[in-house]
C-alpha cells in the first residue's frame, strides 16, 4: 500500500503553502502529491487568497522537487481544450523528469464555472466530451505522425502532436467516481487506475467490482485501484479532537467517514481497503499549516502499510 498527500488548495492556499506541504510529503517519504483542480472554494467560509491553477502550480513543484510523484485529483474535463492539455502535461512530464500523472473527470461543480466563465454543459455532454478528450490526449501521446481526429466536439488537423512526455508509453491515466454504468466502461478504456473518493468501505468494494467486470469484458487485466479519504490522525484523542476542529469538522463524523482517530485505528481501516484490493490510499489534507500532522503520520503509519 502507498500513501498519497492530496489536497484542495480551492479552500484557500498560496503556491508556497503547497511548496511546504509537497516538500515535507517528499522528505517524509510519501508516495505522491496530488491536488485538486479547482478554481473556487467549496462550501461556506473564507476563501483566503483564493485558489491556484493546477497545472501551473504542479510546474513549479516538479522543479522543486526530486523524487514524489506529481497529479491532479481530478482535472476537469471542461477547463482545457484536450490539445492543450496534453501539451500542458507533456511538459509539466518533461520538467519532472517523468513523474507526472494525469487525473481526468467530467467536472461537476457548476458554481466556479459560472464564476469564471466556463461552460458547464448536462452531464451528459459532459461524459461525451471527458471520453472524446481521453482518445485525443491519450492519441496524441501514442502518434509517431501527424495526429488527427474528427469527434463531436473536438477536432483536430495534422496536429504535429507534439511534445511528447518522458514517460512511455504515457502518463499513467487516473479516473474515479462512482458511477455504476458510464465510469467503469470509460475506466476500463482509458485509465490506469480507478480512484474511489469519500465513500465507505462497502460502497468503495461495490465501485472496485464494476470496474473489475468492466476490465475483463474489455479483455484488460486489472489497473490498480484506490481510495481518497480525509485523514485526521492524533496520538491521542484530544489532538485528534483539536485536529477536527481546526478543520472544522467533527471527530466520530471524520471517523466513520474518513480516517481518523490514532494511528492504530487508521491503519485498521486501511487494511479494511486493502482486502478490497486498494493499493493506494490519497490522504486529504485540509490544514496546510500542520506540518506536524505528516510528520505523524508519516512516523506511525507509513511504516506498517
Amino acid at each position: 500500500m502507498k500513501l498519497r498527500i492530496f489536497t484542495e488548495p480551492q479552500q484557500g492556499a498560496t503556491y508556497d503553502d503547497l511548496l511546504a506541504v509537497a516538500q515535507a510529503a517528499e522528505r517524509l517519504g510519501f508516495d505522491a502529491f496530488f491536488r485538486s483542480d479547482h478554481y473556487q472554494r467549496i462550501g461556506p467560509g473564507e476563501p483566503g487568497p483564493g485558489s491556484t491553477d493546477a497545472w501551473i502550480t504542479l510546474a513549479g513543484l516538479a522543479r522543486e522537487t526530486s523524487r514524489i510523484r506529481l497529479g491532479t485529483l481530478v482535472t476537469p474535463a471542461t477547463f482545457r481544450l484536450p490539445g492543450p492539455l496534453a501539451i500542458t502535461v507533456a511538459g509539466v512530464d518533461q520538467m519532472s523528469g517523468g513523474r507526472v500523472e494525469l487525473g481526468l473527470g467530467t467536472g461537476w461543480f457548476d458554481d466556479e464555472h459560472h464564476a469564471y466563465g466556463i461552460p458547464f454543459p448536462p452531464v451528459g455532454e459532459r461524459f461525451a466530451r471527458l471520453e472524446e478528450q481521453l482518445e485525443i490526449i491519450t492519441g496524441l501521446w501514442a502518434s509517431a505522425k501527424p495526429f488527427s481526429y474528427e469527434g463531436a466536439h473536438y477536432g483536430l488537423i495534422d496536429s504535429p502532436a507534439l511534445p511528447k512526455p518522458v514517460q512511455r508509453p504515457r502518463p499513467p491515466i487516473i479516473m474515479g467516481g462512482t458511477g455504476a454504468r458510464r465510469t467503469p466502461a470509460l475506466v476500463a478504456r482509458f485509465a490506469d487506475e480507478y480512484n474511489v473518493p469519500f465513500r465507505s468501505v462497502e460502497d468503495t468494494g461495490a465501485a472496485f467490482s464494476r470496474v473489475r467486470e468492466a476490465c475483463a469484458a474489455a479483455g484488460r487485466e486489472p489497473i490498480v485501484l484506490s481510495v481518497a479519504q480525509t485523514v485526521c490522525a492524533g496520538s491521542d484523542e484530544a489532538e485528534v479532537a483539536r485536529r477536527a476542529a481546526a478543520i472544522g469538522e467533527d471527530p466520530d463524523g471524520l471517523r466513520s467517514g474518513g480516517l481518523a482517530g490514532t494511528p492504530q485505528e487508521i491503519l485498521d481501516k486501511i487494511g479494511r481497503f486493502a482486502e478490497l484490493g486498494a493499493e493506494r490510499v490519497y490522504l486529504q489534507v485540509l490544514d496546510l499549516g500542520d506540518l506536524d500532522h505528516l510528520e505523524l503520520i508519516a512516523a506511525e503509519i507509513l511504516p506498517h502499510v
